[in-house]
């Protein structure tokens, strides 16, 4: 388990998305960067951020193991449709729902600014991003102690938009993993389907023979997109993945 005090979010920094109109808003553990095409309601997002907060820590306080189970858990009928979607995206990936937490809030809010009007959304939470865009994007992949990527960026195009891309590392940040990859990214039309696969993947790798057999289970859940895997000088991918040239 890596430590669970503040890190800096520093590639925060990197961000360069100059014609759209930033936003940085926190509740809570809900730390978020928001960029759009137009000025941003705060009062509208953090409204909603609240409401999602809200319905998650209501069902915890319903049942706790929603909040430490490492595994799947059925949720109850009348769950909320956050709570619902975090249990099912997570089934999934056989992790817990939590690990779904970021990319489930990414996901919902990123869908509640596109209803508003928004045309142009980056939803950045933790690593995760919900993402939908008119033009095309470079994301950059933080690879850690792995120089020999330590430029490497993705390219995403409109037509493929909205989309999630949701990072984990078993070096970097304080989530919980089991494995030591430097990262895994997931893509995937659902941020918290991609939230909980990349946490399920980089729990499964812990030296470069975990790499093909991790890749493959990416890749068989129903709904991912594309995968990257970096463990030091090795890197692996499958699917929908370009890199910037």
């Amino acid at each position: 388990m890596k430590s669970s005090r503040f890190m800096k979010r520093f590639y925060r920094d990197w961000t360069r998305a100059k014609e759209f109109y930033p936003t940085h808003i926190v509740a809570k553990e809900t730390d978020l960067l928001i960029f759009t095409n137009k000025p941003l309601k705060a009062g509208f997002v953090e409204e909603r951020i609240r409401a999602y907060r809200w319905d998650i820590e209501n069902y915890i306080n319903r049942d706790h193991r929603f909040l430490t189970a490492l595994k799947p858990i059925p949720v109850e009928i009348n769950a909320s449709p956050i709570v619902k979607n975090m249990a099912e995206q997570s089934k999934k990936a056989n992790v817990g729902p939590m690990s779904t937490v970021a990319g489930a809030i990414a996901e919902f809010l990123g869908h509640d600014l596109l209803k508003a009007g928004y045309k142009d959304v980056i939803v950045e939470n933790g690593g995760d991003i919900f993402l939908k865009t008119r033009s095309r994007r470079k994301v950059g992949v933080y690879v850690g102690r792995s120089k020999l990527w330590s430029k490497l960026q993705l390219e995403i195009k409109p037509k493929d938009t909205p989309l999630g891309i949701c990072t984990s590392s078993g070096t970097l940040g304080h989530s919980l993993s089991f494995g030591c990859a430097d990262s895994v990214v997931i893509i995937s039309k659902s941020p918290s389907l991609a939230d909980a696969v990349a946490t399920s993947t980089a729990n499964r790798i812990n030296s470069k023979d975990d790499l093909q057999r991790a890749l493959d289970f990416a890749r068989s859940v129903k709904g991912v997109l594309g995968v990257v895997i970096i463990l030091k000088n090795n890197l692996i991918t499958w699917g929908n993945v370009e890199f910037c040239k």
